[in-house]
């Protein structure tokens, strides 16, 4: 139904306007009260009419005194409601003494007062059960401050019954108990007239039992209603009560009357009030105009921006700024409960201005006000109308104005304006006028004056609003429009820190939090206290989701304003719920799809979300996308939704997107994925998770991918048991074990639990195929991480399987284990000859594949690799470079990114180990670029490590060591190599003069060696701990040459001749330097014989040295020598 024709269809046409710009469409007509139609201004005969042609729309007019029917939203919804109960005190025994007749009209007053009082606030009249009232503040409407507007009710309940007039004799008194908490509101229960909106939850049960420990006259509310309360009231604890059928005690409180807080922002933040953060432009803006108010420069400054978005925040840094400074403040707050009440910011300042609050009898109330009017000198004809503005009976004081209505009022604000400039010659004058989107038309016109008034006087307008706010005084010379923007990210990471404190957080909650909370302050604030107590339920997860969840995700403390908002959508709710449901970003296309609406009921709906601040929109339909404005809207909107509507909703929306939107589908399977799995419909969530997880993986986006296949992993778990389910864990846990080696690094404990778990699953399917890549999983994890025995049995087990099997890419795949295995345990004649083996058996047009069918790397370039290695570790640079690039040309050919990922890092281990200071900045290079496209921590780290090691060997040796320093952490945690990376930065600190660090470093390493004398550059290892003992006070020389003389035998077993000859050359410079050159020319000699006659080039620096040693050994021998004897 058009509201516009309805109305125009009366004879009342002229009211389309005012209901259009109040957002009152048909579904809200049922719920207008009296009260609703006069605020608009209508005249009271209209009033009645339109009254009257309501009523008619449901075919009845409604029975005397009962509750108007609301205007509900169509089945039932989750969310937050504050719910009152009240009882009148000794309706028993009245009705036992009372004729029926009388004690009826008492019911029917009383019955009359709740209405009143309660839909005033805002509140809806659920039900009446005899002397019982039950009333919900948040249904079918929220409200913002439905908690507040509860207590507000009680408290005027609670002074109201006693003065109704009745036959009772004795007054009548009531007992009040609210409580808040999340229902399922709105099932039609009953028939007929008795047919109401049922609630279902623990609130109401516990609003009625607070409501029976209650004292008469006394509103009792629960603890989940004072949190959303600050310092609005003044509350006495009750403690905690054992509440017939509610779980556990019950803390209650006593709600005694309005807080004496000056502010709403000061009852509700300043007891907790987080630092200002990411305002600075602004409060500077504010401080130089104060500066310039203290010069005689009258200044305003109106301050938008949307609610939470920091404007009473800002203004009381302002105060605080300037507080020991002299001046004068003025603060005026509008609400929406007082939009109609004229000048009421005004009259509740001067009120509490002039304490009229605590004055007893009305003489005293008029001795105060002259008291504060006399510092101003005011004349008693201006007094008068103030008095008189006040609500204040004239005692004679005061000449009686002779005016009428319309004079009266101009003279009233005249007088006000007077009173402003009074002050203002006595010292600067700082006026603060709040939300003014909700005022009065006559304190608007006020504070227009006042802004005209002011430019040549000492005063500070600041007037905050939403932007929706259009002021009459923009425009102005002296007046400054700000608006606020939502915070930067950085800005809200810091508010985050404010409000935790040192309490830990996890970084994927922050992230939560930021993502949700879009900007808003106040949202930070909130979210981030909702954690931390839901933290200390364990429940911070549920709290801070990523995803749309049910409303306990919204902080309590947000929810009524949220729930405000969406209440006055209409009919367009429902498509804002399918849009929540949707995403946070949808499509029109896809939307309408869903929808099923007529496009032009569609569009209209839309544009109202749009003109509501709740979408924006880009592009135009039906090509249009729609966005919403702020996280928590959507996950508001969602929230309303119950179960089974939500699942079936979700069900639509990935049944829509196969069948309509298949490129969708295809490129984006997580989408429908995701609704599958909401719709509970677990096998075809999991086949797009898969998929999902599939095509990241062939992206390189492998956070994506372990995030899909662990999704797809979770769906599991509602499919039947058996060998289906079996096979597809297995395949997931399969995809999912290289994914994490790539991002994560291969020596992480989830590869084993991976992998293990697959074992265990292929061994039970016995599925052999699988059964050999599970093994090989889990070989892989024991020999990065050092479990060298376990690696050697878990290698051998994989050689018997590829046997047994007779398939030849699993018997290479057993091969590549063994050389491996080999290379880790630092045998250098095992693992040249286990990868020459290899190479001979491997065909890269056949085995070309099997990097990405096993998930790590391809055995041929591996083979390459530790070929280079164990070149490097015999002293062979040369032949050790070229394998290094075969390695790499291979990994280009085969476009395998995890394999050409190993080759690079590796060759980095390569060049490093053969000296070739220019090979690692240039392959450093190549790792951090190719880290940056793929977004792979792991390589970058590498490439930062090697790359400051090459910087830190050249001329930039402080500031190498201190780049590798930091990385190091980082690398150690990664890979295959620790040993490595520990030796090379030992060898860094050792040259900067750090020696003790250096050897507590490798006494670290060798600590966590499990059987002596094997492992990966272990000869090393012992080299430079000799070296460090060399230069470390507490170690004798017999020490170091013990540890040389370790190197030397370590090296000789594991046939790393390369190694044997440094730790020698070693050796001989300690004993030349001890003076016993002769000690150490043994070890020397056996070393070097190892390059006897390679003249070929491939020598390193080291054999030069070592023969030049030699050569000046043997001079030394010849000189000692007697001459030979003449014949």
């Amino acid at each position: 139904m058009n509201v516009g024709d309805w109305l125009r269809g009366l004879g009342l046409g002229q009211y389309e306007a005012a209901f259009r710009e109040n957002e009152i469409d048909a579904s809200v007509l049922p719920d207008l009260t009296e009260h609703d139609l006069e605020s608009l201004k209508i005249p009271l005969g209209h009033r009645k009419r339109l009254l009257k042609a309501i009523a008619a729309l449901d075919g009845t007019a409604s029975a005397p005194g009962a509750p108007a029917a609301p205007a509900a939203p169509d089945g039932a919804e989750r969310r937050q409601l504050t719910v009152m109960f009240c009882d009148l005190v000794g309706s028993t025994a009245l009705s036992a003494r009372l004729d029926p007749e009388d004690m009826r009209a008492i019911i029917g007053a009383y019955h009359r007062c709740c209405t009143d009082l309660i839909e005033r606030r805002g509140g809806f009249v659920a039900k009446y059960m005899g002397d019982g009232v039950l009333a919900y503040f948040g249904y079918p409407h929220a409200h913002e401050h439905d908690a507040e507007r509860a207590v507000q009710a009680g408290l005027a309940l609670a002074g109201a019954v006693p003065k109704l007039a009745t036959t009772a004799g004795a007054p009548l008194s009531v007992r009040v108990g609210i409580a808040t908490g999340t229902v399922v509101v709105g099932d039609l229960i009953g028939s007929g007239d008795a047919q109401e909106r049922g609630v279902v939850g623990e609130t109401p049960n516990l609003a009625a039992r607070l409501q029976s420990i209650a004292e008469p006259g006394m509103v009792v509310i629960a603890e989940s209603t004072r949190r959303l309360l600050g310092d609005l009231f003044e509350l006495a604890d009750l403690g905690s009560r054992d509440l017939k059928g509610i779980a556990g005690p019950a803390r209650a409180w006593a709600a005694l009357r309005a807080g004496a807080a000056e502010s709403r922002f000061d009852a509700l933040r300043a007891s907790n009030m987080v630092a200002l953060v990411g305002r600075e432009e602004e409060s500077e803006l504010l401080a130089r105009r104060w500066l310039r108010v203290k010069t005689g420069e009258g200044q305003v400054v109106q301050l938008a921006g949307e609610a939470g978005i920091g404007k009473s925040r800002l203004t009381v840094a302002l105060m605080a700024h300037i507080a020991k400074e002299p001046h004068t403040r003025l603060r005026y707050f509008c609400s929406p409960q007082h939009a109609d009440s004229a000048l009421h910011p005004v009259i509740v300042q001067m009120e509490r201005a002039a304490g009229l609050a605590d004055a007893e009898t009305p003489q005293d109330r008029l001795d105060r006000l002259d008291d504060m009017l006399r510092q101003t000198a005011t004349p008693c004809e201006d007094a008068a109308l103030l008095a008189e503005m006040l609500s204040l009976a004239n005692d004679g004081r005061y000449p009686a104005p002779n005016l009428s209505p319309p004079q009266r009022r101009q003279k009233t604000l005249q007088a006000l304006v007077a009173q402003l400039e009074a002050l203002s010659r006595r010292e600067p004058v700082l006026m603060v006028f709040e939300d003014a989107h909700w005022t009065d038309p006559t304190s608007l016109e006020l504070f227009a004056r006042v802004a005209d008034r002011i430019a040549t006087l000492p005063v500070l307008l600041i007037v905050t609003s939403r932007p929706e706010f259009k002021p009459p005084w923009i425009g102005r010379p002296h007046v400054t429009a700000l608006t606020l923007n939502r915070l930067a990210q950085r800005d809200v990471g810091a508010m985050i820190d404010r409000v935790i404190g040192d309490r830990p957080l996890p970084a994927s909650v922050r992230q939560d939090i930021i993502a949700r909370t879009d900007g808003i302050p106040l949202f930070v604030e909130e979210m981030t206290k909702a954690v931390l107590e839901a933290d200390n339920d364990g429940e911070a997860r549920r709290t801070a989701t990523a995803n749309p969840s049910p409303a306990p995700a919204v902080p309590a403390s947000l929810q009524a304003s949220l729930m405000a908002r969406l209440d006055r959508l209409g009919s367009a709710k429902e498509v804002v719920q399918i849009g929540a449901a949707i995403g946070r970003e949808f499509s029109h296309a896809l939307l309408a799809a869903v929808a099923g609406r007529p496009e032009a009921e569609l569009g209209a709906a839309l544009d109202r979300l749009i003109e509501a601040g709740l979408l924006s929109r880009q592009g135009l339909p039906p090509h249009a996308n729609y966005l919403f404005k702020h996280a928590l809207v959507q996950d508001a909107a969602y929230g309303l939704l119950l179960r089974e509507p939500r699942r079936a909703l979700h069900a639509r929306i990935a049944e829509t997107l196969e069948r309509q939107f298949a490129e969708t589908t295809a490129s984006e399977p997580e989408i429908v994925a995701h609704h599958f799995s909401r719709a509970e419909r677990a096998e075809s969530a999991f086949l797009h998770y898969e998929r999902a997880g599939d095509r990241s993986v062939a992206r390189s986006a492998f956070a994506e991918a372990i995030a899909h296949f662990d999704a797809a992993l979770a769906q599991l778990g509602s499919l039947p048991p058996g060998a289906e389910r079996g096979q597809r864990e297995l395949a997931i846990l399969l995809k999912q074990g290289p994914a994490v080696m790539m991002l994560r690094g291969q020596r992480v404990p989830e590869i084993e639990r991976i992998y293990r778990r697959a074992y265990d699953v292929a061994k039970a399917l016995g599925d052999e195929q699988r059964l050999f890549k599970a093994l090989w999983g889990l070989w892989l994890h024991a020999n990065v991480t050092g479990n060298t025995d376990v690696a050697r049995d878990r290698a051998e087990e994989l050689v018997a399987l590829g046997n047994r099997s007779g398939k030849e890419e699993l018997v290479l795949e057993a091969m590549h284990c063994r050389w491996s295995t080999a290379g880790f345990c630092g045998d250098v004649a095992g693992t040249l000859a286990g990868a020459r083996d290899g190479l001979r058996l491997y065909d890269p047009a056949k085995h070309g594949g099997l990097g990405a069918e096993f998930g790590a790397h391809d055995p041929g370039v591996c083979a390459y690799f530790v070929t280079g290695h164990s070149f490097a570790q015999s002293g062979r640079p040369r032949a050790a470079a070229e394998n290094a690039e075969r390695s790499i040309a291979l990994s280009g050919r085969l476009d395998h990114v995890p394999t050409t990922v190993f080759a690079a890092t590796n060759a980095l281990t390569t060049f490093q180990m053969i000296g070739d200071r220019t090979a690692v900045i240039r392959q450093a290079a190549r790792v951090k670029e190719l880290a940056d496209q793929l977004d792979l921590p792991g390589p970058r780290s590498l490439a930062l490590f090697f790359d400051a090691w090459a910087r830190a060997c050249g001329d930039g040796i402080d500031a190498g060591l201190q780049a590798m320093e930091a990385e190091f952490p980082r690398v150690s945690a990664l890979g295959s190599m620790p040993v490595l990376y520990a030796g090379m930065i030992a060898g860094i600190r050792l040259e900067a003069g750090h020696a003790a660090q250096a050897l507590e470093l490798l006494d670290g390493v060798l600590a966590k060696v499990k059987e002596p004398g094997v492992g990966f550059f272990l000869p090393e290892i012992h080299r430079l701990r000799a070296e460090c003992m060399l230069r470390v006070a507490h170690h004798d020389f017999d020490d170091a040459v013990r540890e040389f003389e370790t190197a030397i035998l370590t090296a000789k077993l594991q046939q790393a001749t390369g190694y044997q000859l440094a730790a020698a050359i070693g050796l001989a410079r300690a004993w030349s330097s001890a003076g016993r050159p002769e000690q150490g020319a043994a070890a020397l000699r056996e070393a070097a014989g190892a390059f006897a006659g390679d003249d070929d080039g491939d020598v390193t620096a080291l054999v030069a040295t070592a023969r030049q040693m030699l050569s000046g050994l043997a001079h030394q021998d010849a000189a000692v020598m007697p001459p030979p004897a003449s014949p």
